[in-house]
């Protein structure tokens, strides 16, 4: 039987979960510039609330962002030495995806237009519709202002806004029915995300793991 570690990082949230014996245990907190110290605490409380060490793995899940660049690296850099030291495979997931996938297990919506507030007056965004219990992306990733983020061509029924961005809701072009912007990526909808593309055959090796900005410019020097 298949067991995962998910975690992510890339927002105020911080979190794990793990799959073993066909069980899902979280851990899930809200706390800003901690994540680098809390992250291996409650990973490795995880594995002892399940009875198990990390050899125990066959692959972890990321948040590979979008999300704040800090956070984003913090996550890589621990999947990493984790993977590398186990040998073991890892699983990129979207955090715009797993916002959409939260809000359709929390929510029941299945359809999701997702916003993280990238700063610099712009969101990221990704709308998301679901399919065999998989939010998938329709269209592509973008960060931009939020005048600019409208649903997918030719969408049609209730779409749901999640996620921080929509606390630019007045500005935000498209139109939903109803919005949660207190909501935050969590591993658990990570670890999901991460089952599909596990039995999907799509675990990459550790040395591949990349973080997704959308930004182009993330930390450009300054001329000297």
């Amino acid at each position: 039987m298949t067991t995962l570690l998910a975690l992510d990082t890339a927002t105020e949230a911080c979190s794990v979960a793990l799959l073993h014996d066909g069980k899902v245990l979280t851990h899930y907190e809200v706390i800003p510039r901690l994540h680098a110290q809390k992250l291996l605490p409650m990973i490795k409380d995880l594995l002892a609330e399940a009875g198990i060490g990390l050899s125990a793995l066959d692959a972890i899940a990321f948040g590979r962002g979008p999300g704040a660049f800090t956070g984003v690296r913090i996550a890589i850099g621990v999947v990493q030495g984790l993977a590398f030291g186990l040998d073991r495979p890892v699983l990129p997931v979207s955090n715009l995806a797993a916002l959409a996938q939260r809000a359709f297990r929390e929510q029941g919506a299945t359809q999701v237009a997702a916003a993280i507030d990238a700063r610099m007056d712009e969101v990221y965004w990704g709308c998301y519709r679901e399919v065999a219990g998989e939010m998938k992306l329709a269209g592509e990733e973008a960060v931009m202002a939020p005048e600019h983020a409208v649903l997918p061509s030719a969408a049609t029924g209730d779409w749901f806004g999640a996620g921080t961005g929509w606390g630019y809701a007045e500005r935000i072009a498209a139109v939903v029915s109803a919005q949660d912007a207190t909501l935050l990526p969590h591993a658990q909808d990570l670890l999901t995300l991460g089952r599909f593309a596990w039995h999907r055959g799509e675990a990459i090796v550790a040395d591949d793991a990349q973080p997704v900005y959308l930004r182009d410019k993330v930390a450009t020097p300054k001329a000297r």
